[in-house]
Order: C-alpha cells, then sequence, then structure tokens
C-alpha cells in the first residue's frame, strides 16, 4: 500500500489530490495546520489527519515523528501548502510581506522535506512532489499567449520559481528520490477567487500523474497537465 502525506490538503488542490490518489488506492495523511477543517477533510475522504504548519519547525517535527510512530515511513511527499500573499503594487510590498510568502511557499518546503526526508527513504521507491506554478517560469510568464503574462504577482512568482529550482537541486543530489514540481495552471481555487477556467480535478492531474510514477520515471522536471513545461 502506498503511503502519502500531502500538506494543505484540507480544501482546494490539496483536498482533491487526496480524493484522487485515495480513489487510486493510496493510504493518505492529510496534513492541514487546522485541526478542525484537517479533521473535516480527511474524515469525509476517508483518510487519516496530521496536524502540521508548514513554518513551525517544532510542528513539522512533531508531524514526522507522528507519522514514524502511526504508519512507519512514506512512500510519496507532496508540498502542497502555498499562500499567494500581499496583493499590493510591487512598489508596496514590504520585507515582511515577502517573508510570510517565502516561509511558507519556499521555507516551508524545505522544513518538510528535511523532515520526512528520513521517512521517504523507507519506501522503495521514494516519491516527492513539490507543487509549483506557471506563475514561476520566466518561459511562461513572458509568452503573450499565457494568461499567466499578464498577472503580475511579485512574491508569489518569485517564490514559485524558487520552488521549482530547488526541486532540480533536490533531484540532483538524491538520485534515489524522485523529485518533480508541478504546475497546476490555472484553476478555479481560492487563490483567484474561483475565477480559473480549470476545474480542480484538470488542475491536479500533473500533481497525481508524478505521485503515481513508477521506479522508471522521470525526476527533475517541471510539468503540467500536458507535459513538460520549459522554466
Amino acid at each position: 500500500m502506498t503511503i502519502t502525506f500531502i500538506t494543505g490538503a484540507n480544501k482546494s488542490l490539496g483536498y482533491e489530490t487526496a480524493r484522487r490518489l485515495i480513489e487510486a488506492g493510496h493510504t493518505v495523511l492529510i496534513g492541514a495546520r487546522d485541526p478542525e477543517r484537517g479533521r473535516a477533510a480527511a474524515d469525509a475522504l476517508g483518510a487519516r489527519f496530521v496536524q502540521i504548519d508548514v513554518t513551525d519547525d517544532a510542528s513539522v517535527a512533531a508531524a514526522a515523528a507522528h507519522v514514524e510512530a502511526s504508519e512507519g515511513g512514506i512512500d510519496v511527499l507532496i508540498n502542497n501548502a502555498g499562500v499567494f500573499g500581499t496583493h499590493s503594487p510591487a512598489d508596496r510590498i514590504t520585507a515582511a510581506d515577502a517573508g510570510e510568502v517565502f516561509d511558507v511557499n519556499v521555507v516551508g518546503v524545505v522544513r518538510v522535506t528535511h523532515a520526512f526526508l528520513p521517512l521517504l527513504r523507507k519506501s522503495a521507491h521514494p516519491v516527492i512532489v513539490n507543487v509549483s506554478s506557471g506563475m514561476g517560469s520566466f518561459a511562461v510568464t513572458h509568452d503573450a499567449e499565457r494568461v499567466e503574462s499578464r498577472n503580475l504577482a511579485p512574491l508569489y512568482t518569485a517564490s514559485k520559481a524558487a520552488v521549482t529550482m530547488l526541486t532540480t537541486q533536490y533531484a540532483k543530489s538524491w538520485p534515489d528520490v524522485k523529485v518533480n514540481a508541478a504546475d497546476p495552471g490555472y484553476t478555479a481555487t481560492d487563490f483567484n477567487g474561483h475565477s480559473g477556467p480549470q476545474t480542480v480535478t484538470e488542475g491536479t492531474d500533473a500533481i497525481v500523474a508524478l505521485a503515481t510514477i513508477g521506479p522508471d520515471g522521470p525526476t527533475g522536471t517541471f510539468r503540467d497537465r500536458h507535459g513538460e513545461l520549459a522554466w
């Protein structure tokens, strides 16, 4: 049985990813900061809730220790938790704004990955999926045909560019672990007031595909539901 841990899994893309992976036969652990929402999501899906705040070292360490004691290890880690941050124009963005976004979107990935890597290494086929974004791609955000080129979000885009680069560096560092980044695409979620044209199911296609790769699957790639992306 494949054991999968997902951060930020109580709603939107994380919740739908959990639903689809449970349907595919995975045992899914719902990681969420809010115990009430996390338990409700886990109960609705038939998953197990694990409290985790990706911005807190002690919380992440406790979550990893809890999972080790309960499951022994995991096979798949999906770093999904993220925030959009301020909608202020660029000239009003502060260092505090940047710290808030990067602490969740980038440092949070490092925190969780560091804590859960020993549990992943107990798997015969360890997999990490980092949820990034086409908005963090130089190629995509400079393509006038793409909606991402018309949206300004300096902190969110910079943080997701960092997530994708972090993914490739992890992949090069750990040949024994498959590490890939997924771009959900412009999906109707809380991030955009549910204005995206894709459903959450379409938005999780790349995440689910990368979470279910076999031993000969890719590593160090950045993919959306249509294939590999330039970045």
